[in-house]
């Protein structure tokens, strides 16, 4: 009897042992990122990120802004790989081709020069994917936001996904029940949804971007209704009905350059910038409106949530272990030229056919 209690106890930890084990095989590949992954290897790669966006803040003070947009954009498309930052080859179409980001997406010269530098420190050892988690956490801080501790340990995607980036990226013209999708599609929330678009609270917006709402809003002939008049009239001076649409204003009309939480008071007397700003506290009932309410009374409390969802949305699918690859070059899978670089080449050597001569500059 004393065997059979043995062997029957010896079976039950064997199975609690393989459920463990094969329990293990489908953690989510987020939790293998840590704090500490470049401690041994590329232990200044912090200080590194943070020094070159200070230089960048010197001459260009909505790099920040730029930076979060990136890492931003990057994650809502096949997971934070670094696949926004890949230029057309060969074999890739380039996410910075999507309608989301063409003549919109900014600060990769800032990136390649951070890439630049944490290559001659230690190179081969950071992914450009870690460079815009590193690059959103610095660039928040610098502006007088919360600081947070980075988990590491992305590698980088070998291919970019161009139709992706067109249909997952969330648009400043849709309602919020689409952003609000858009955003549960990758795991984020409705409290994830309102601290993360605080990230508006520094940087700027071109005409293009809010244009609707000044005119012919919803082909009603009439502007946004929930627009606060006065920024109504400065905004259509700035971006007249006929006009080139290149303008560019301030996001927060208050502290364009501080990460603060000004962003939800001015939503609360309609000045939001874009339309997915406004309907944050102007749709009428939405779980959002309470959130905004909290934040705008409380920067502690918006500073602990917008720390919490940037952690979440760092962790949005990332390559880790054997997958992927450390790129050397922000820009292009490793071994592959991209297509500027291979026209530059082809007009360095003179075998571009139909290519402009500096004659017909």
């Amino acid at each position: 009897m004393a065997v059979t209690s043995l062997s029957t106890t010896c079976d039950g930890l064997f199975i609690i042992s393989l459920l463990v084990i094969v329990s293990s095989l489908f953690v989510p590949s987020s939790a293998q990122l840590n704090a500490t992954f470049y401690s041994g290897t590329c232990p200044n790669a912090s200080a590194i990120v943070r020094t070159t966006i200070q230089q960048a803040l010197q001459s260009d003070p909505r790099i920040g802004a730029s930076l979060i947009r990136l890492h931003f954009h990057d994650c809502f498309v096949n997971g934070c790989d670094g696949s926004l930052l890949l230029d057309d080859s060969g074999s890739i179409q380039s996410e910075k081709n999507a309608v989301p980001n063409v003549n919109s997406t900014r600060g990769f010269n800032v990136v390649d020069n951070i890439k630049i530098a944490l290559e001659n420190a230690c190179p081969g050892i950071v992914s450009c994917s870690d460079v815009l988690a590193l690059a959103s956490e610095a660039s928040v801080s610098l502006a007088g936001g919360p600081t947070w501790t980075v988990l590491l340990g992305r590698r980088d995607g070998l291919t970019a996904n161009l139709a992706g980036a067109n249909s997952s990226l969330p648009s400043p013209f849709e309602g919020l029940n689409n952003i609000t999708s858009k955003f549960s599609a990758v795991g984020l929330n409705t409290t994830d949804v309102v601290a993360l678009s605080g990230a508006h609270t520094f940087g700027r917006g071109q005409c293009v971007t809010f244009n609707n709402r000044l005119f012919n809003f919803n082909g009603t002939g009439n502007p946004d209704p929930t627009l606060n008049s006065t920024l109504l009239s400065s905004l259509q001076q700035l971006c007249p009905q006929n006009g080139s649409n290149s303008g560019i204003t301030n996001l927060d009309l208050s502290t364009p350059d501080a990460f603060d939480n000004n962003y939800f008071t001015n939503l609360q007397r309609n000045n939001g910038l874009l339309q997915s700003d406004q309907e944050l506290f102007s749709d009428t009932g939405s779980a959002t409106i309470p959130i905004v309410t909290s934040f705008a009374s409380n920067q502690t409390l918006f500073f602990e949530a917008f720390v919490q969802s940037m952690i979440k949305m760092g962790n949005i699918s990332p390559l880790t272990g054997n997958s992927g690859e450390i790129r050397l070059d922000c820009k292009v899978v490793n071994g592959q030229s991209s297509t500027a670089e291979a026209e530059d080449i082809q007009l360095q050597s003179g075998s571009v056919e139909g290519g402009a001569s500096l004659a017909d500059m």
